[in-house]
């Protein structure tokens, strides 16, 4: 090809991917490292990019410990409650203990954020949710973020990492392509933090044709943080845990302003509440330590969100569909009608303008709810991702390798999306994750751990190929094409994105087979599977806009392979409405838990599975406070 070859040498610490994650790492790299040479490449534009890049009405993850309101080990509980129980209590609690920072900085940065006028505090939307105007936030960040890094590369695919040849398993840096001009770029750099997206799109969506792009996550995610570590050898966690939203019907416009802020509730059909019917026989699946209907009551504690969806599945299997969310109510108060206005305008505008062309007034009218198809993140309220270091003060042996957020492989480390076992950490706690990464890749350098990387020519030439290949597949073949985009020789991007989210929706458990597999399914998925990574070797990418399409269609391809296997590997049914195993359709806590970690050999393809310990490191004070309640009661009766 004739695309320029562009090389960045000397680097001390690649961002790969400028998200919150990954601005969160420049900005903390630049305070660590004022030495040290610093570049971001960001596959669209930083100022704009992320999950967050079209704005939130909401900072998901603040503790509010400076007003009185949470601590960390409250966070740790509530994230393990609501996860069934998987996460990594240490790298949840060390992000705890800074968010709260963070959020402070993007306020001293300009980002307005609501108060509540009587005290002061910062206005909440829930517990852990506080309100902001938020349609800049991206731009606001990226701000801080271009001002601490030495160089912004912006239109950058990465495709691969780089990988050290005097040492095994050591990161050297990453490869990719210009998705405007077509230019290669080599980033050879000491350390690099992972701070890509999730996997959007990976299963099959709900909404097709002309609302194809809607969708509820960002839909330029294309697993990358999991496809570049995985093609790396880097080990993963908990990739089966993928997550399914309540979201409004067709828009996806978010639901949790509504239920916290305007005081909204779900109906049936029959304007009935179904919650409650379903939960006695749940309660049989999970156990009474996961669904406590009578300590929901009492303590007001989270019923965990994956539950709440079984019982919207099933009623709507039950023929009592759709669910509608009661606006009707709130929508009567002018200034609760703004505020469900605003929610959608500030960060989904698509839901308002869905609404209007369809004749939808939520004021006259209760909107219609579903649930999405399965997303792969660990930013969100899932804990896909790399097995990583957590900190040193609090890390058990087997948690901790030296330093923080950094994965199997040395020198690579990671942030928001890219980091496994870290759920309910959002906007900001991606942002810190980021900053968590940046200081332990600072460190990893000064303590003379990146010494000696070298790549050879071979390495980045043979990648340069490998990049290019569709593209040359292309003119080769074009001209054999028997009938509108069929050609014997080859498939193109989007045939190849349409056979891996049927493949995934029928075999993994996505929407048309009702969030259900079994190990059979999951054995002829990867059969599938293979076929398709072989094909693949042949997809043809017509201009350099189809090379983006094509190495987005791999990484989800790597991302997807890794899913089904941790869905194999763990033989329960963990997340009831989230996925299901019909041939283990209970929560085995004797054999299960524990966190699953895999590695996929980068020469072989060939995946190893593993169980870790799951520590549980905050005590779980919940259950005593419960008790002293009833103790009271019952004193109280007697008395």
């Amino acid at each position: 090809m004739g695309y320029k070859t562009v090389i960045e040498d000397n680097i001390d610490i690649l961002v790969a991917g400028a998200g919150l994650g990954g601005t969160g790492a420049a900005f903390e790299a630049r305070y660590w490292g004022k030495d040290k040479k610093i570049v971001i490449a960001e596959k669209a534009n930083i100022d704009r990019s992320g999950a967050v890049a079209q704005g939130l009405y909401a900072i998901n993850c603040y503790m509010g410990t400076r007003f009185g309101e949470n601590n960390p080990e409250d966070h740790v509980r509530y994230a393990r409650i609501d996860l069934m129980g998987m996460v990594r209590e240490d790298l949840l609690f060390d992000m705890a203990r800074h968010v709260d920072s963070a959020v402070h900085q993007f306020e001293e940065w300009g980002m307005p954020i609501m108060r509540n006028p009587k005290t002061g505090a910062y206005l909440r939307e829930g517990r852990w949710q506080i309100m902001i105007h938020g349609e800049s936030y991206k731009p606001l960040v990226a701000k801080a973020a271009k001002k601490s890094a030495d160089k912004v590369y912006n239109r950058i695919c990465v495709t691969h990492l780089l990988m050290d040849e005097s040492k095994e398993n050591r990161v050297a840096g990453a490869v990719g392509f210009n998705v405007r001009t077509g230019d290669y770029h080599v980033f050879k750099s000491k350390t690099v933090i992972v701070g890509a997206g999730g996997a959007s799109n990976i299963f099959k969506p709900r909404s097709v044709g002309e609302g194809a792009g809607r969708v509820w996550y960002a839909p330029w995610s294309s697993g990358s943080a999991y496809g570049l570590m995985i093609g790396a050898g880097a080990k993963m966690t908990q990739m089966e845990n993928r997550i399914v939203l309540a979201r409004f019907k067709d828009g996806y416009g978010p639901v949790g302003a509504y239920f916290l802020h305007l005081k909204t509730y779900t109906q049936n059909c029959d304007g009935e509440e179904y919650e409650s019917k379903w939960f006695p026989a749940l309660q049989e699946m999970v156990g009474k330590e996961y669904l406590d209907i009578e300590a929901s009551h009492v303590s007001h504690r989270p019923i965990p969100t994956c539950l709440r969806n079984h019982a919207f599945i099933n009623e709507v299997a039950s023929g009592k569909g759709p669910i509608h969310m009661v606006t009707m109510e709130a929508f009567q108060d002018p200034h609760l009608e703004e505020i469900g206005w605003h929610n959608f305008l500030g960060m989904t505008v698509g839901q308002a303008v869905l609404w209007a062309a369809t004749d939808v007034n939520p004021k006259h009218e209760n909107p219609e709810l579903t649930t999405s198809e399965p997303y792969v993140m660990g930013s969100h309220a899932t804990g896909c991702g790399a097995w990583c270091s957590g900190p040193e003060d609090i890390s058990p042996d087997e948690y901790f390798w030296g330093y923080n957020r950094m994965t199997t492989v040395e020198g690579l480390f990671g942030a928001g999306d890219a980091v496994g076992g870290t759920p309910h950490a959002f906007s900001s706690g991606s942002f810190t994750e980021g900053r968590l990464a940046a200081k332990a890749a600072c460190k990893y350098i000064d303590d003379g751990k990146a010494q000696g990387i070298r790549v050879s020519d071979e390495q980045i030439n043979r990648r340069k190929e490998e990049i290019y290949k569709p593209m040359e597949h292309y003119k080769i073949y074009r001209n054999e094409i028997v009938a509108g985009t069929v050609n014997p020789n080859y498939i193109n991007p989007r045939q190849g994105l349409d056979r891996l989210q049927k493949l995934m929706d029928e075999y993994a458990g996505g929407v048309t087979v009702n969030y259900m597999t079994n190990e059979k399914l999951l054995h002829i998925g990867l059969k599938k599977m293979k076929t398709l990574e072989e094909d693949l070797e042949k997809v043809a990418a017509e201009n350099i806009h189809e090379l983006l399409r094509a190495w987005e269609l791999k990484h989800r391809l790597l991302t997807s392979e890794s899913v089904m296997h941790h869905t194999l590997f763990r033989k329960e049914t963990r997340w009831p409405g989230y996925y299901y195993r019909g041939d283990a359709m209970k929560l085995d806590d004797k054999n299960w838990h524990v966190l699953t970690v895999s590695r996929r050999d980068p020469q072989t393809g060939e995946y190893t599975m593993e169980k870790a310990p799951l520590y549980h490191l905050v005590g779980d004070i919940e259950d005593k406070a419960l008790a002293e309640i009833k103790k009271q009661q019952e004193a109280a009766a007697k008395g």
